[in-house]
């Protein structure tokens, strides 16, 4: 098989640093990346939604695009669904039908902050029938993720209180752990409940989830099968997220992520387009978990999953960039000399490690990738393909432009 321009060469450079190219390159083909169906529909921002020709408007028009977005990038099999945007009567015929496209149902996700009755929180609200509902819905998701075969409970909280003394701070925190509680005791064997936090919004003075230490704390108190889920867009201003990754690999307790990325909050801009380095950054500590006995069996059972609205831009070439992005961060990572690395460390070698880091980060790994996609059967550039493809024309005429207000799909 002839290899893409520029492949050979860098082939070669990479064998003169000790890297084994066709262990990267298999690597690279066994990655997978799960899309969430809402990044499909028209979705956005608080204060309004540009509404995209041909957008998705049901969960069988998402998973019709999230095909596409597999058949071009050849690592996304897996659609993450949210109850009840994406609510079927049906649910073995949804399983069917993603399975005709190639697919597979992922993480199942409850949707606990829009509706009235979660105006002051939802398995933290003061009153107990709101919480029972709450509780009730996910219970529920866990009945609908054995339904489609999912293995993953994702939840995130918006609850949270916007002025001093509305509530009581630790009768909330029992109020949470006593729900999950009853939760966690009723998933099956092998189900994971991912815990994910979030430092502010939408309540505005304090957050009852609103940092990985107090995800990590209510996972512990329920049990190995909670872990903490990441997103990375969820943190404050400066926040080393390498780090909180590399500790809660080390505890057993990094289940999953959303991935996206932000210039000032939670944004849910694509994957790796304002800080690349710091998503090279994650995927190095990542790797080095993978590769170290202690910490193998946690970071191989990581869930990479995408969290995105996308507003202004298309929505099927922007969760296909940020597939892309994220394969380039993980290749970059998979280049890291580790034995250097530990040889400068171990000698205090300040430079010379970060200089192992950044040798690692400033390979251009696009011929790389483009001939893993061409071993794989697919087009090197997944972007260039689909635009070619005409299917994006296709869906606009056959869908055209549904109304949009604000907020996310299924709000109105």
């Amino acid at each position: 098989m002839a290899g893409v321009p520029g492949y050979e060469a860098l082939a070669e450079t990479l064998a003169r640093r000790g890297v084994d190219v066709e262990a990267v390159k298999a690597a690279l083909k066994r990655q997978r990346i799960e899309t969430p169906s809402w990044g499909y529909g028209n979705s956005g921002t608080r204060f309004k939604v540009f509404p995209w020709p041909g957008a998705a408007r049901n969960i069988y028009e998402k998973l019709a695009d999230a095909a596409v977005v597999h058949r071009f990038t050849g690592v996304c099999p897996t659609v993450a669904i949210h109850i009840p945007w994406d609510k079927v009567e049906d649910w073995e015929g949804l399983r069917q039908y993603a399975a005709s496209l190639g697919l597979q149902i992922g993480a199942v996700n409850p949707n606990l902050f829009q509706d009235d009755d979660y105006r002051l929180g939802s398995v933290c609200h003061p009153d107990p029938r709101v919480r029972r509902r709450a509780v009730e819905h996910m219970l529920e998701c866990i009945e609908i993720a054995e339904k489609v075969g999912s293995s993953i409970l994702s939840l995130w909280f918006a609850d949270g209180t916007n002025y001093p003394g509305q509530d009581d701070f630790r009768a909330r925190k029992h109020r949470m752990l006593e729900a999950l509680s009853e939760v966690y005791r009723r998933m099956p064997p092998g189900m994971r409940m991912l815990i994910e936090y979030k430092f502010f919004e939408p309540a505005f003075y304090h957050t009852d989830l609103a940092d990985w230490g107090m995800a990590y704390v209510i996972a512990t108190h329920l049990g190995p099968q909670a872990q903490v889920l990441v997103d990375t867009g969820h943190h404050p201003q400066g926040t080393n997220i390498e780090h909180i990754v590399a500790f809660l690999l080390d505890e057993g307790r990094l289940g999953g992520f959303h991935f996206n990325n932000r210039k000032y909050a939670d944004d849910d801009l694509i994957v790796g387009s304002i800080n690349p380095f710091e998503l090279f950054l994650i995927f190095n500590e990542l790797v080095a978990a993978e590769q170290d006995p202690r910490t193998a069996e946690t970071a191989r059972a990581v869930a990479y999953m995408i969290d995105q609205s996308h507003n202004i831009e298309p929505k099927i070439e922007a969760m296909i960039q940020s597939v892309v992005n994220i394969q380039t961060a993980y290749a970059k990572a998979l280049l890291v000399d580790r034995r250097r690395l530990r040889e400068a460390q171990e000698a205090g070698d300040v430079l010379e490690a970060h200089r192992v880091l950044l040798e690692a980060y400033e390979t251009d790994v696009r011929p790389l990738l483009a001939q893993v996609r061409l071993e794989m059967g697919l087009d090197p550039d997944p972007v260039a393909a689909f635009r070619r493809s005409g299917y994006a024309e296709k869906v606009a005429r056959e869908r055209g432009i549904a109304v949009a207000a604000s907020g996310y799909p299924g709000a109105s």
